[in-house]
């Protein structure tokens, strides 16, 4: 049997009590992402009401906050994946006290029918400013008892729903039934979903007939028996994962994978949480900067064999510029950091569309900037010219367009090294170990940040990174090191691009001089005098304000 799409249709009236923001924090950052990590869970969408008296009014009958989800198969949510999910012991302790507080409605439908208009677009993947204010209007049908539906389902896609189109910026309308699934034990609703962009003429004439005229003629007399509206205005777009900024308070989720703080080094709150690729490895991710849900994001690609440690510095230098606190910053863990790589081959492009994954679960449409450092960097230059619809501009550090010669070789022998030493941690998952974690470094860096100072401790800081990385992680992302070949692409791209090197790389700022040139004209170079490999740790007062000034340019 074919699967029957729907929709969960939940209303929400927040009592007095409950504090406003920790209404948001705990919807936006667990309840409805949690929700969208169900494969048959689409998308999701928080509604405020405006057809109250003001905000802040809503009652239990006429609640003020509404959530949609798109299911792609109703019958999902009679099983144990989704029930579970109800159930208090899955429930976190700050969930189970919020809820108490609210008075929710809860829905169930499926699908009837649907009309597009030409303006029509999918409302999480538009940009920012054609989906703010997106107004939403629902009105809710019952029949008169012995009706069935067949002269109203006429009556509605071939006349009513003409007329709701002509009203201006109208894109679409869909309709839906009580779902089957709860087999007539909540009687028979039908529900009609109009939607329309932020300018529109729902105050209008049009409109105005839509509302009245209508409904007075034959079919309302003799076959609907109840007609009610109502009127919301788009508040938040839901993706698969936490990224809600504002007013975070502090929480750890049951299972350990999320966790939200209030304070970061941009003065805002951050996120750590997860999201899981199409080929279902997690890929864990920190949010933090702007708490404004559509601020532009800069996206942070690590090296290989390192955590999101190593963007600390340039982090707490960038946010420090007051023109930099309008970005969002995401860094994650980059494929290979675990053993859970997946069971694909690793290589350039399956890092770039971890981007893209990552992007989507975030609900980013176009990424204000990517930066990325050696793998990191190839990963960035190849996500910018693949994906040139969702990036905007980017940093490639400490990368060669082109895997040398001999690549797959060097990097053996590095695995061998790792292997002899037979390190593990201590879940007995065998790691990387001290050995090539001490080669690895004092290649790195130059010889002038061994110190004895706070230089030194970050690279020892770095040198733990790169101890404790899972070695069957290492050896299989390595494997995207071996053969790659950017140059041609490299050609034909527009994305605006920044090539940034350590002065002190061996023979890589000579590489990347040449890589900015094959780039075209408008490509950036640029030298971070007294760094290695990784100038955002050895440099990041340096290196952020490169970045800062290429950010600026864009």
């Amino acid at each position: 049997m074919a699967p029957t799409p729907g929709i969960l249709y939940v209303t929400m009236q927040p009592s007095s009590d409950l504090p406003t923001s920790l209404f948001h924090d705990w919807y936006n950052n667990e309840h409805g992402p949690t929700r969208l990590r169900l494969p048959f869970v689409g998308n999701g969408f928080r509604y405020r009401a405006t057809d109250l008296e003001t905000q802040g009014t809503g009652t239990d009958d006429m609640p003020e906050w509404m959530a949609i989800y798109d299911i792609t198969d109703m019958e999902e949510l009679t099983r144990e994946t989704y029930l579970r999910l109800r159930g208090d012991n899955m429930k976190s302790q700050r969930e189970k006290d919020v809820m108490k507080q609210i008075k929710v409605g809860r829905k169930l439908y499926d699908f009837v029918s649907e009309r597009k208009g030409e303006g029509f677009k999918i409302l999480e993947e538009v940009g920012v400013g054609e989906r703010q204010g997106n107004v939403l209007c629902a009105v809710f049908l019952t029949l008169k008892q012995g009706q069935d539906s067949k002269e109203l389902d006429r009556w509605y896609d071939k006349e009513y729903t003409d007329m709701m189109s002509k009203i201006p910026g109208w894109l679409r309308t869909r309709r839906f039934v009580t779902s089957s699934i709860l087999e007539g034990k909540e009687g028979i609703e039908y529900l009609a979903i109009h939607e329309f962009a932020p300018e529109n003429g729902l105050h209008g004439e049009e409109f105005e007939a839509a509302m009245i005229k209508p409904w007075r003629n034959e079919i309302m007399a003799n076959v609907i028996q109840d007609v009610k509206w109502r009127v919301y205005e788009l508040y938040y777009i839901f993706g698969a994962a936490p990224r809600h900024l504002k007013d975070v308070a502090e929480f750890n989720s049951p299972d350990g994978q999320t966790r939200t703080n209030p304070t970061s080094p941009g003065g805002s709150g951050t996120i750590e949480s997860f999201i899981t690729t199409p080929d279902d490895v997690v890929l864990p991710y920190r949010l933090e900067g702007c708490s404004e849900p559509d601020a532009p994001c800069i996206v942070l690609s690590n090296s290989i064999l390192v955590d999101w440690g190593i963007w600390n510095g340039f982090i707490a230098s960038f946010l420090s510029y007051p023109q930099n606190r309008k970005y969002r910053v995401l860094r994650y863990l980059t494929r290979g950091r675990s053993s859970n790589c997946g069971s694909q081959a690793i290589t350039v492009d399956v890092l770039a569309s971890d981007i893209i994954a990552l992007l989507g679960a975030l609900r980013i449409p176009r990424a204000a900037g990517l930066i990325g450092v050696s793998l990191g960097g190839a990963t960035v230059l190849n996500t910018g010219m693949k994906y040139p619809d969702r990036v905007a501009a980017f940093v490639s550090c400490d990368t060669s367009s082109k895997s040398p010669e001999g690549n797959s070789n060097a990097w053996g022998d590095r695995i061998d090294v790792a292997e002899q030493e037979g390190a593990t941690a201590p879940n007995g998952e065998r790691v990387v170990g001290e050995q090539l974690a001490e080669m690895t470094v004092r290649r790195w860096f130059v010889k002038e940040s061994y110190d004895g100072g706070y230089l030194e401790k970050r690279i020892q800081k770095v040198k733990a990174m790169v101890a404790s990385n899972s070695l069957e992680g290492f050896k299989r992302s390595v494997e995207a090191l071996f053969e790659y070949d950017l140059r041609a692409e490299m050609r034909e791209s527009g994305v605006p691009g920044a090539f940034v090197v350590g002065g002190g790389d061996g023979i890589l700022p000579g590489t990347m001089k040449e890589m900015a040139a094959a780039y075209g004209p408008g490509a950036v170079y640029s030298v971070i005098a007294g760094a290695g490999h990784l100038p955002m740790v050895e440099k990041p007062q340096e290196f952020a304000e490169t970045v800062r000034k290429f950010m600026a340019r864009q």
